[in-house]
């Protein structure tokens, strides 16, 4: 039995509540990757094989470290864009983890981000923690899974060359086959529509503009957030529509999407998937809100704004269009009339034969290959009550007034501490305070009393000066009446004249 230890927030067969998914950030901080870990979690599940979940931190001292190599036989890393700028902490942390180990470390997917322009000098000063890292990895791997030729290319050009382009293994959910898409014709005013979008987008387009179009003219549309911050204010609500906010992003409750209950946060990809089953059509800015889709088989289109999407979406030909210079009156409806799904489609089989590939190449199994194709994990899961997707508190018991309750209690608890700690440390700088000032104003007296000794001293000075110069005045007279009798005694003494 191989014993795989597995990055993931959670494993897809723990059951949490919403308060657990925000209080543990059990999505780390993103739900779409719960998508690609749930996916290679069941990929890696055989009957040869043990997957447990490490949790989306990482803890990289030597005592885990030992633990892990002693407890398991490899280390598998499904990864997003983590050549980031803000990723770059974590990267490290992550490569501390991994040089302490002596199993084998498998990483899945990683990519690096840049604009869609594909430049990335911006990651220049990161580089230093990338090839730590790819070099980390390659000791105790046959070759790197990357996500797309951005990422081949970028650590091609830093020397290591053993990459292997696998995409992301969100979209091998099902294997070697994929859900066929639906056509639900001509999309309609009453049309079910569920739009993604990216706070990070905004500098690239009109996201704003686009999801306002969205919600004039379509009445069923469904916006689904994705971010940890999204679930705290679904979860928690807020005080924007008594301060009048208007966030063109529906990001705060003042936001008529959020006043009209028309937002859901899923915290798992089953019902995720299941609930964008229900729709007619799925677009926006995020790359795994739209997998989500596809995978359910709903027609879904990509608004690509960086590398990260634009990456995924060549390689797997997921339908998408650029998000710069897309005009706010951006219909829905002209969007799914254009999409193309048949390469998608197409190249589906070739694409997972090279994932597949990697994983031989760096000894692991699947379970498409080696196991039942997955059918006990989706029996497994099919069995769990996971929830549903989170709504906005509408201020009724919802079940979770009690961690609200308890939550608030602890922050004030922690607040208290904190005005007490700031309070004592308050009397402490007063007290010193004091001896200081106290301290000063000793030595202001005593600078005073020493300018006036100064002062003094100078005055003797200038006394002496001038007693000195009598003196000299009276010697000098003196000599001048004295000094002609001093002279005749003198002579009269001399032995000379004696003698004569």
């Amino acid at each position: 039995m191989k014993r795989i230890l597995i990055r993931s927030g959670k494993s897809p067969f723990r059951v949490a509540t919403p308060t657990e998914f925000i209080h543990q950030d059990l999505i780390g901080t993103n739900t779409g990757n719960l998508l690609f870990s749930d996916s290679a979690h069941k990929m890696l599940l055989t009957p040869n094989t043990e997957v447990t979940s490490n949790g989306i931190r990482t803890d990289h001292s030597a005592e885990r470290a030992a633990e892990i190599n002693e407890a398991y036989d490899v280390f598998v890393v499904p990864l997003a864009n983590a050549f980031r700028p803000q990723f770059q902490a974590s990267l490290d942390r992550l490569s501390t983890l991994i040089e302490q180990l002596t199993i084998p470390v498998v990483v899945l997917g990683v990519g690096a981000q840049a604009g869609d322009d594909y430049e990335t000098e911006r990651l220049k000063p990161m580089e230093g923690s990338v090839r730590r890292f790819a070099a980390a990895v390659l000791e105790r791997s046959a070759s790197i899974g990357v996500r797309g030729e951005l990422t081949a290319r970028y650590l091609n050009s830093m020397g290591f060359e053993d990459t292997e382009i696998i995409g992301c293994p969100s979209m091998f959910l099902y294997g070697d086959t994929f859900p066929t898409i639906r056509d639900p014709g001509p999309l309609t005013t009453g049309s079910r529509i569920a739009i993604n979008l990216s706070p990070d987008a905004i500098p690239i387009g009109d996201v704003s503009g686009i999801a306002r179009y969205a919600h004039e003219h379509y009445p069923n549309l469904t916006y689904y957030a994705q971010n940890l911050v999204d679930a705290e204010t679904l979860l928690w609500g807020d005080t924007t529509v008594e301060a009048g906010g208007d966030n063109p992003f529906p990001l705060e409750r003042s936001h008529p999407l959020m006043r009209e209950g028309k937002v859901r946060m899923p915290l798992d990809p089953a019902t995720w998937i299941r609930e964008l089953g229900t729709y007619d059509f799925a677009y926006g800015t995020r790359i795994h809100g739209n997998v989500a889709a596809l995978l359910a088989g709903t027609p879904s289109v990509v608004l690509t704004h960086d590398s990260r999407t634009l990456e995924l979406c060549r390689y797997f030909d997921i339908p998408h269009r650029p998000l710069s210079g897309l005009p706010a009156d951006t219909d829905p409806r002209d969007l799914h009339e254009a999409a193309d799904f048949s390469a998608m489609l197409k190249g589906h089989r070739e694409r997972f034969e090279r994932m597949t590939a990697f994983l031989d190449h760096n000894g692991l199994e699947n379970t498409y290959q080696h196991g039942d194709g997955g059918a006990a994990y989706e029996a497994r899961v099919a069995g769990l009550e996971l929830p549903e997707s989170m709504r906005v508190w509408n201020g009724e018991d919802d079940g979770h007034l009690p961690y609200r309750i308890g939550r608030l209690r602890e922050r004030i608890t922690v607040t208290d501490d904190k005005v007490r700690t700031l309070t004592q440390k308050n009397r402490d700088l007063t007290t010193r305070l004091a001896a200081v000032e106290k301290k000063a104003t000793e030595t202001a007296t005593l600078r005073k009393e020493i300018s006036a000794a100064r002062e003094e001293l100078e005055a003797l000075r200038k006394q002496l000066a001038a007693t000195t110069r009598r003196v000299d005045g009276i010697d000098r007279r003196v000599l001048v009446r004295v000094g002609p009798a001093i002279r005749r005694r003198a002579r009269k003494l001399s032995p000379q004249r004696t003698n004569d």
